[in-house]
C-alpha cells in the first residue's frame, strides 16, 4: 500500500439489489486530486459516504478504505483522519467564525490562549484575519467557503472529501475558492476526492477523472 495516500479497494456499493458500483479500486496520491463524475444516481456522494464513514444503513458496502497506508474500514468517522466540505458550508449560525473555526480543532490543543491563537492563524492564511468574532451571517458567500475549509483543516486530516462544495458560488468566486482549496490541499500533501458535475471543477481539480454509471467504472485522465 502506498503511505501518505487514499486508496479505495475492492469496493462495492449496493441499495436493496441494485448494484451502485462493483469491485471498485484507485489510489489518490498525496497532494492530488481524482474528480468522480457521473450522471445522477450513480452513487458518486454515496462513495464519499462510505469513505467517509457517514453510509447510511439502508445501504449495503464492502472493501477496504486505506488513509496513510491504514486501515480506517473499521473506524468511525472521527477516527479516520478524513476532512469533509460539502456544497452548504454548515456554519454554525449561533458561533462567531473563531468559534466556528475552533470547533474542528484537535482536543489536543489545550488552552483558551492556544486555541484562539490557531484559530486566528487559520482565518489569516485564509484571508480572513480579524474575522474571528464577526457573526457568520455578515460574510460573503466566498468567505463562509473558506471559513469551512479552514474548520476542516484545522483538524489536520490526512485525506480530503470534496462533495460539491463549489455548486453555490457564482463563476468569480468559485475560480478563485477552487485555487484556494487545491492549492492549500497540495501544500498539505493532502489527497483529494472531487464529486462534481461541472467539467470545470474537473479542470481545476487536474489528476484523473472516475466516471461512475459507466461500464467499469473507468478512469480517464482529466
Amino acid at each position: 500500500m502506498t503511505p501518505h495516500a487514499l486508496e479505495v479497494d475492492i469496493v462495492a456499493i449496493a441499495i436493496g439489489a441494485r448494484a451502485l458500483m462493483r469491485d471498485l479500486s484507485f489510489c489518490v496520491e498525496p497532494g492530488r486530486a481524482t474528480t468522480i463524475m457521473g450522471p445522477s444516481g450513480a452513487g458518486k456522494s454515496t462513495l464519499l459516504a462510505y469513505i467517509g464513514g457517514h453510509l447510511e444503513p439502508a445501504f449495503s458496502a464492502r472493501g477496504r478504505v486505506m488513509v496513510d497506508g491504514n486501515d480506517v474500514t473499521a473506524l468511525p468517522p472521527e477516527r479516520r483522519g478524513i476532512g469533509v466540505l460539502f456544497q452548504d458550508d454548515l456554519l454554525f449560525p449561533h458561533l462567531s467564525v473563531g468559534a466556528n473555526v475552533a470547533f474542528g480543532l484537535d482536543p489536543l490543543v489545550r488552552g483558551r490562549a492556544a486555541r484562539r491563537a490557531r484559530v486566528e492563524a487559520a482565518l489569516a492564511e485564509a484571508g480572513l484575519a480579524g474575522f474571528a468574532d464577526r457573526d457568520p451571517a455578515t460574510l460573503s458567500g466566498g468567505q463562509r467557503a473558506r471559513a469551512a475549509l479552514m474548520r476542516t483543516l484545522v483538524a489536520a486530516p490526512k485525506a480530503l472529501l470534496l462533495d460539491e462544495p463549489f455548486a453555490k458560488l457564482d463563476s468569480a468566486l468559485r475560480r478563485e475558492f477552487q485555487r484556494f482549496v487545491f492549492d492549500e490541499a497540495a501544500r498539505r500533501g493532502l489527497p483529494v476526492l472531487l464529486v462534481t458535475h461541472d467539467p470545470a471543477d474537473a479542470e481545476a481539480a487536474g489528476g484523473p477523472i472516475l466516471c461512475l454509471g459507466e461500464p467499469g467504472a473507468a478512469t480517464r485522465s482529466a
